[in-house]
């Protein structure tokens, strides 16, 4: 290295260097106009595609009202959530048989109807028709069993509720 500053002489360094260092300014400087050049035609080019509005802004404001609609459906699902709880509680299932309770009427105008929610909770009636008098009966149904003594219509009739939901859910 020695012999180099000794060969070009101290003077020559110099020269070179700041040669070098004006090279590197002017370079800096094109650098520097096209940057700025850039940046004014991205702000020409924002407010053109904003169609006369600045672009960014129309994002930021597409932004708010992306989370807003976000919160919305979070709250919709929430409530969804919940109006699923309450239908389980809902009548569901529904079983019907009609049949001849008595030998002497015909047209099968008896009947049981069972009403279950989701988890085979509810009711089982039965409609008995004779000639003479109609009477309704209605048992309460846990878990698709009575603790009063069920009939064969009413365990049929149950039964035909817990079965056609499962037939549904198969489809």
């Amino acid at each position: 290295m020695e012999n180099l500053i000794e060969t070009l002489g101290m003077n020559n360094i110099i020269y070179i260097f700041g040669g070098l260092i004006i090279v590197l300014l002017f370079a800096f400087l094109i650098l520097l106009g096209k940057v700025i050049a850039l940046n004014k035609r991205y702000k020409k080019f924002m407010i053109k595609l904003g169609e006369g509005k600045d672009l960014q802004e129309d994002l930021e404001n597409y932004m708010y009202r992306v989370e807003r609609v976000e919160k919305q459906n979070a709250d919709i699902l929430g409530q969804i959530s919940g109006l699923d709880k309450d239908l389980e509680g809902c009548i569901q299932k529904v079983g019907i048989l009609r049949y001849s309770a008595f030998q002497d009427t015909g047209s099968d105008l008896s009947f049981t109807l069972a009403l279950l929610d989701e988890h085979d909770n509810g009711v089982v009636f039965n409609g008995i028709y004779s000639r003479e008098m109609s009477n309704i009966y209605a048992k309460p149904v846990e878990n698709g069993k009575s603790k009063y003594t069920l009939s064969e219509e009413e365990q049929e009739a149950i039964k035909r509720a817990i079965e056609g939901d499962k037939q549904k859910r198969d489809i």
